[in-house]
């Protein structure tokens, strides 16, 4: 194990790579939701369509790549891939965090190839919230920005990781006036993210308060970072932090209430990402508020063990699946998608009633 910028990335990779990592005893909750079957929908199957604005981009499907990978030499060859898949798919993607390459210029490669492969398409600039109250400043958000050419910067927000993480920075007083500074005093709009424990509604109204643009959930049900790096404590021989990552694993709002969450306070556009792992998933998601959704781990495991092909196939059908949930509601196109009516049961059922509902 390694405990640079650039090698922790090359040891989480490995770890998401070939341990289990997703959430153990808590899910999505999406099972919780049903999509009403129309058996008249009143639509050609051929006519559904798929396409979204976001941000000032067209892009063929509400469908991003999230924010993975980057600084590590071969990240350069998996960020190509993804890249290459997204422009196939005119969908968007985000880089993995960039704190590495402003530390080593010479990594900056590994970010900017996603532009040379894919000049037209959606991408996101990507940095740590912790880094906004420890040093990074405005040139420096320009740095990342322009090195992939960026039509937006996500913040991404990982307490839990960070309290996890033996190197971690859990330095989170200063962050939020940090980011109302960097939004701004940037030209680029602001996502703000989590990576896998959930946005609530009171973050949701403080972010929309200083003109953040979107907000990416990243909930519970997907990757546990507080587990990946609790498999890293252990391997390192760190028993107490292994603990804690072990006690805090299943931590966080999962996906599905955290779209709640948010959609019963701001209007802002919403990515669902957090163990969306299919079509069907990105409906529910869209009926229950969001405008996109972002697929990482399945993502990233294709890129690097099977190839392009693969990677491109796997997300083709994820959208493929959509149109066919899109078809089998009635839903013409997103917006309709998002007026579709929808019934919850369980567990979301109680959260969602918790909101007043």
């Amino acid at each position: 194990m390694n405990n640079n910028v650039q090698d922790r990335k090359v040891d989480h990779l490995s770890i998401c790579l070939n341990r289990e990592v997703e959430s153990k005893n808590e899910s999505t909750w999406f099972e919780y939701v049903y999509l009403v079957h129309q058996a008249l929908p009143e639509i050609d199957f051929k006519s559904v369509d798929t396409s979204v604005e976001f941000l000032g981009k067209k892009l063929s499907a509400p469908l991003l790549i999230d924010c993975m990978t980057g600084g590590p030499k071969f990240s350069r060859e998996v960020n190509s891939i993804l890249a290459s898949v997204a422009r196939d798919l005119n969908i968007g993607m985000g880089v993995g965090s960039q704190r590495a390459a402003l530390i080593n210029p010479e990594l900056a490669k590994s970010f900017s190839v996603v532009r040379e492969i894919a000049p037209e398409i959606f991408v996101m600039a990507n940095i740590g919230g912790p880094q906004l109250s420890r040093g990074f400043n405005i040139d420096d958000a320009k740095r990342i920005i322009e090195m992939v050419k960026a039509d937006a910067l996500a913040v991404h927000l990982n307490p839990l990781q960070e309290l996890v993480q033996i190197e971690g920075e859990p330095y989170y007083k200063g962050v939020f006036s940090a980011l109302e500074k960097l939004v701004s005093e940037l030209d680029v709009p602001i996502i703000v993210k989590e990576v896998g424990c959930g946005i609530s509604r009171e973050v949701a109204l403080k972010l929309e308060m200083i003109g953040v643009k979107a907000i990416n959930v990243a909930g519970l049900g997907g990757t546990s970072w507080a587990g990946v790096e609790a498999i890293r404590a252990e391997e390192m021989g760190d028993k107490y932090k292994a603990r804690l990552g072990r006690t805090f694993w299943d931590w966080g709002i999962p996906t599905a209430a955290s779209i709640l969450e948010v959609r019963s306070v701001t209007k802002l556009p919403i990515i669902a990402s957090g163990g969306i792992r299919s079509g069907i998933d990105i409906a529910k998601a869209i009926a229950l508020g969001a405008d996109l959704a972002a697929i990482a781990l399945p993502v990233i495991r294709k890129a690097i063990k099977q190839g392009k092909d693969k990677t491109y196939s796997y997300l083709k059908g994820v959208v493929d699946e959509l149109k066919a949930a899109m078809f089998l509601t009635g839903a013409l196109n997103i917006n309709e998608m998002k007026r579709k009516r929808y019934i919850l049961v369980g567990k979301l059922k109680d959260w969602a009633d918790s909101l007043g509902r």
